[in-house]
């Protein structure tokens, strides 16, 4: 069997960010200045996103798990200083516990007032802040033989980064209310199996042919080839209240789409399951978070999410070492033991009996937790 060059497996995350109100914990618009204060800093590294309360950042391409850890680290100090010069502070959820979408600011850019435009109150409703994580393809062909086989993935990973259990004031009773959320945009959630690199281009092609879209970069699904890089990128995922979660997500998805490869260079794959199929697990994990039970497809049975993300753990054994990943990605037995981003929102909120201010309070102490 071909020697793998682990090293090609290069690592991009980005993260978005909700900027807060120190006094009334609500979502507060930061007029860009953390992202003109940032970009003398970081320079292009941290974005405006479409809700003047969002600041997103991304790190360089990434050789190795631990320079994806040092580089977010440094993204969330970076970005927690500025704001805090500002009067401001910031955090990492799914969705912010109770600030309203109503009364939030759009920002002021030609590709946010076309999606606005276009899609209106789903895209003025969408205040939201994900976890995208690209891991790096020696081919576009390549990409797209893994995208299809780490769709079955997603949902056991998903649930590890569950971390939006309120919605305007209320307990939503999911794990992730996100991506009921994000739902009301077209082409979002779980992609479609593509036989190959052509065929998924020729989808591209007809999209953009019909006016349905102008580019590739609205396609919005969970995963995708991305339409510019040799990358597959993750998007699935609520942002993570910590680094150590996030490094943790990241290095899954990582070593997921190497196990892949190596299954592919010994003339093996993993089953391929439909849309429908895997919608179903992405609805529970979105739901129950890793409390609930997925399928298994193979065995055709309800499985103890806890148990089938162990089962993720083995199956990912053989390529972590190289990677230099064992440690971040065993730290997901640690989000098993205490509980995801959502699990400990809600342990707060009962313990505070029913109040969502010191929910706020933990997200924004938890942003630098572990740096």
């Amino acid at each position: 069997m071909a020697e793998i060059n682990y090293r090609n497996f290069t690592l991009g995350i980005e993260e978005e960010y909700m900027v807060i109100d120190p006094s009334t914990r609500e979502l507060k618009s930061h007029e860009q200045k953390i992202v003109t204060e940032g970009q003398k800093v970081i320079r292009d590294k941290v974005k405006a996103e479409m809700h003047q309360a969002v600041v997103e950042v991304g790190t360089d391409i990434c050789q190795d798990i631990s320079e994806a850890r040092k580089d977010v680290s440094t993204l969330r100090r970076t970005i927690a200083r500025i704001a805090g010069d500002l009067g401001l502070c910031v955090g990492a959820a799914g969705t912010h516990p109770f600030s309203h979408w109503e009364g939030q600011l759009i920002t002021e850019h030609a590709r946010y007032s076309e999606i606005v435009n276009e899609l209106q109150e789903a895209a003025r409703s969408n205040l939201i802040f994900g976890l995208h994580v690209h891991v790096g393809m020696e081919s576009r062909e390549m990409a797209n033989h893994i995208a299809n086989s780490t769709r079955y993935f997603l949902p056991h990973i998903y649930a590890l980064s569950t971390n939006s259990p309120f919605w305007e004031g209320r307990q939503t009773g999911y794990k992730s209310y996100r991506t009921k959320v994000f739902d009301k945009f077209p082409r979002t959630g779980i992609p479609e199996y593509f036989e190959s690199i052509e065929a998924y281009d020729n989808f591209v092609k007809l999209l953009v042919k019909t006016n349905c879209i102008d580019n590739a970069k609205k396609i919005w699904w969970d995963l995708r080839v991305h339409p510019f890089f040799n990358t597959v990128e993750f998007r699935i995922c609520d942002v993570p209240m910590t680094v150590d979660e996030t490094i943790c997500i990241a290095a899954l998805f990582q070593a997921v789409c190497v196990k892949i490869y190596k299954l592919r260079l010994a003339n093996m794959n993993y089953i391929q399951y439909s849309r429908a199929l895997i919608n179903e697990n992405k609805w529970r994990a979105s739901r129950y978070g890793i409390d609930g039970y997925l399928i298994d497809f193979g065995k055709e049975e309800e499985v103890n999410t806890r148990a089938l993300i162990y089962e993720l753990l083995n199956f990912v054994d053989d390529v972590v070492d190289h990677l230099g990943s064992r440690q971040a990605t065993h730290f997901a037995e640690t989000i098993l033991n205490t509980g995801t981003g959502a699990d400990r929102q809600l342990k707060v909120y009962q313990e505070s009996g029913g109040q969502l201010v010191p929910v706020v309070d933990y997200i924004r102490d938890q942003f630098l937790a572990g740096i």
